[in-house]
Formats: structure tokens, sequence, C-alpha cells
């Protein structure tokens, strides 16, 4: 079995099974067809896989003309029929691994996969687990659920770990161009991981076992969380010093060694850096260990929306106004700049904290025309708003939570009463008494 699925993956006959058609998904099938293999895409929204066997896309980085030209050529198709999973030669699960309320990692999606996958799993299949998640998890919790049916992995299927690195947003940084980490069950896994993804990506890089990959992605990740944590703390200090934290860092980035630029910001956003260190600091407390830089790093980050909003408040009762009755306009919804993800974005916290404090709320962002329903934020059903000049007027201060390139800010500047930049996005703008950053 191990030699004839080699022998299609290395003639690009093997067919890709893509199981969670997000924003992690839908770049993974484009890096594969894109090299000339055939692709099914799973997902239980029905909706989703309508849109896509249409030819439409739901995400902006993937243009519909994309999704329409791999269906016309018969590369792909999308299915809800879980069914189907035995059909594929390789299964790669591209499914979200969000927290509880309780801060602990909710494998629930990843579980689930499994056992729809050990429902059909054939002899000759190789599962991917991609999902990010914390040491240990393909092996402690994927693997028994597989090997339930009977099957057992290095013999009857094979199975590996395969972190997803994504940057919604930057062409540079397609799934395509960045390089692939594979960690394998067994050398035989670990083997025909590696030469498939060979052909999607610019080069693959084989660790010596699952948990290796898995601990790479959390140590990724943790690792920006920690500096970002940093250059936040440093802005409150600054701040109140009169002195310009933007300024300080690229001032400092200038070194050409030991350094790297990372910004403040309003708080965390996206699926991973907000969410992938927590599943550390509960792994670490399994362990009888406490983690207590990173954690700290957590509670920096996650104050942040507080300390925006009393900046607010400051800057509003300034002008002899209150938050409560007072027009805010969040400029923002999405978690980064010119993307249309809003995964965790800190925009959910600064509209939860300005509707408690009685602000009368609305928002822009040209990439996010609703407000999506989540599982931890209550807000109420918005939509985006035009930025009209008597709207920009009409507010008592618009709040800048993402700076995306589409914004005209010297029109903004020019109309709002008052504009709070969480992101430097006034930077070029001349100075102005209605502008401040926070």
């Amino acid at each position: 079995m191990f030699d004839e699925l080699q022998q299609r993956i290395r003639d690009k006959q093997a067919v890709i099974g893509v199981v969670g058609l997000g924003y992690v998904g839908l770049p993974l099938i484009d890096a594969f067809v894109s090299r000339g293999l055939k692709a099914i895409g799973f997902d239980v929204d029905a909706s989703k896989v309508e849109q896509l066997n249409a030819g439409r896309s739901y995400i902006r980085h993937i243009s519909s003309e994309r999704v329409a030209a791999w269906r016309e050529s018969g590369a792909f198709e999308a299915t809800a029929d879980l069914r189907r999973l035995n059909e594929p030669d390789a299964l790669l699960i591209c499914v979200p691994t969000p927290l509880s309320d309780s801060r602990d990692p909710d494998l629930s999606y990843v579980e689930g996969t499994a056992r729809s996958i050990a429902a059909v799993l054939r002899p000759g299949q190789l599962v991917v687990l991609e999902s990010t998640t914390y040491p240990t998890t393909t092996r402690d919790v994927v693997l028994p659920i597989l090997e339930a049916g009977g099957l057992k992995a290095g013999q009857d299927f094979y199975l590996a770990y395969s972190p997803e690195r994504e940057d919604p947003g930057n062409p540079v940084y397609s799934a395509a161009g960045i390089p692939k980490v594979v960690g394998g069950y067994d050398a035989h896994s670990l083997a025909l991981a590696s030469a498939l993804y060979s052909h999607a990506v610019v080069k693959v890089i084989p660790v010596s076992n699952m948990e290796v990959a898995e601990a790479c992605k959390i140590l990724e990740n943790t690792y920006r969380a920690v500096n970002i944590a940093l250059v936040n703390e440093l802005k409150m200090l600054f701040d109140r010093m009169g002195i310009d934290v933007w300024e300080v860092v690229d001032a400092a980035k200038t070194k050409p060694f030991g350094f790297q630029a990372f910004y403040p910001g309003p708080g965390l956003g996206g699926h991973c850096i907000p969410i992938d260190p927590f599943y550390l600091t509960w792994l670490a407390r399994r362990q009888g260990l406490t983690t207590r830089f990173i954690e700290l790093a957590g509670e920096v980050n996650s104050r942040m929306p507080e300390y925006v909003i009393g900046r607010l408040a400051d800057f509003l009762n300034d002008a002899g106004k209150p938050i409560r009755g007072s027009r805010v306009c969040v400029l923002g919804a999405a978690y980064k700049k010119d993307v249309d993800d809003p995964r965790e974005s800190p925009s959910f916290v600064l509209m939860e904290l300005l509707l408690a404090r009685g602000a009368v709320l609305t928002y822009n962002d040209p990439h996010v025309a609703r407000l999506p329903q989540t599982r931890h934020h209550n807000l109420p059903e918005m939509t985006s708003v035009e930025l009209t000049p008597e709207f920009l007027a009409a507010q008592d201060c618009v709040l800048i939570a993402t700076d995306h390139s589409a914004y005209d800010y010297a029109f903004i500047a020019a109309h709002a009463p008052l504009v709070l930049d969480t992101r430097n996005a006034m930077r070029n703008i001349e100075r102005r008494e209605n502008i401040r950053r926070a």
C-alpha cells in the first residue's frame, strides 16, 4: 500500500481531500490544484459547498474567478457528504480549534472530523491534521479515534501533522509560498506527507515526529503574542510620557541585527495569536508547570481594548461629552488590514465595551459588510455604514481599529469631529487637535 500511494503521489494522480473550507482550507486547495492535482473539499456548511460548486468564493483573497477555473477544469468539487471521505487518497484536516469559555482547548471539531473519517477510512489513505493545536493532539486524540475501527496507523493507513501557515491578505506568503513543517507518525507517514506537500509548497521541512511539528506552530504564534504584548505595554508607558511608540519602534528596527519590529494595537486578532498561547498554558498546567511569562503576555494583550476605551473616554471628556449617548463609529471589523477575516477581532470587544457604556454604536468595514455571529461575543445585528461627510460629521468620535488601505484618512480627519487612532493610520496626516492615538 505504501508503494502504491507513494507512486500515485509522485505521479500527481493522488486525489486530495480537504476537510474545512475556510481561510486555511481554500488556499490549500488552490496550492494543490494550481500544481495539477485534483481536490475534493468537504464542509458541513451547505451554503459554502453550494457557493463553491457554483464557482463563487466567499474569501476575498481567493477570487471567484479562481474557484470557477477549478470547477471548469474538473480539478475540484465541494461536498457536504462526509460518507465520501474514503474517496481521496489523502485527507487534510483544516477545521477550527477554538477555546472553550474556560479558555481550554476545544477539540470538538477535530474529534468530530476524525470520527467521520474513521467511519469510512480505507486501507492506504493518508490523514494529516493541519488545525493548530497543542503537542500530542494527533497521537493522543486523533490516532485512537482513527484506529477504533480496527485499522492500524503506519500499517493500514498513514498519519501526520503539518501546521497550517497562512497570512491572509499577503500575496507574497500564500499557502504555496510558505515552507511546510511536517511530522509523521512513522517513517512511511512522514515520507508520504512530505512527498505530497512537495507538489504544492515552496519547501517541505520534515521533523522527527508529530509532536515537534505541533509544538513548532505553538512556538511561532506565542513568539508573536509575547512580543506584541511587550510593545503594547510600552505603548501605555510611552503614551503617559508623551513619547511616540511607533517612532520608537521604527527607530529601533534600523538596527540590522537582534531586533524584529512588532507594533501595538487595540488587542490581538486572528485565529492563532490570541488562542495558541492558551493551548500552551493549558498543557503546562497538565504537566504541573506554570508558564508565567506567556500568561502575563496574554493578560497584557487582553487588557488593550479596555485601555483603548479609557483613552476614548478621556478624549470625549475633554470635549465635554460622556461615552453614554455619544455617537461612536468603529472603523474596521476584520482583525487585520485589507482582509475580510473577522476571527477573534479586537473590534468585537471594543464594540461590546462601547455598548456596555451606552454609546450609540456604528461600524464601517469595506471588507466585512455584516457583523458575523460569534460564540463569545453578544453583539446586535449590524451592517457596515457608508462614510459620507454628513455621517462622519454627525459622529462624536471615530475609532480606527483596523487600518485598511481603502480608507481615505485625510477625508476622515477632515470631516470627523474626533478621531482616535489605535493603528497609527493617521501618521501622514497633518497634526490636528481632533486626532489622538491610543
